[in-house]
């Protein structure tokens, strides 16, 4: 099927350039209330390391106070490590073949 539309000797990139020109245009004032959605859920969920190092983001003290409690954790040793590999029944559940 043809139609008088249909771009002729394969120039579909101006057609597409010709649609984009003739498109209406989201509105200047849409843009305001995508910001503060997404300011909204990013107030609800926890600030992250990928938030932080990533996205240039000031860590928050909730994330500060995190930081600093999993640094003072005391280090765990390669045995006990070795222990919980070999209690960890994995997801099959058979102690007998550890992860």
């Amino acid at each position: 099927m043809t139609s008088h539309n249909t771009p002729h000797n394969g120039d579909f990139a101006s057609l597409l350039e010709e649609k984009a020109k003739n498109a209406p245009g989201p509105a200047a004032d849409s843009a305001a209330p995508l910001a503060a959605i997404d300011s909204a859920i990013a107030a609800q969920r926890p600030q992250t390391i990928d938030d932080v190092l990533v996205h240039g983001e000031a860590p928050n003290d909730e994330f500060l106070e995190e930081w600093n409690e999993l640094n003072s954790l005391p280090e765990v040793s390669d045995e006990e490590l070795a222990r919980q590999a070999l209690n960890a029944p994995g997801d099959d559940g058979d102690i007998n073949t550890p992860e």
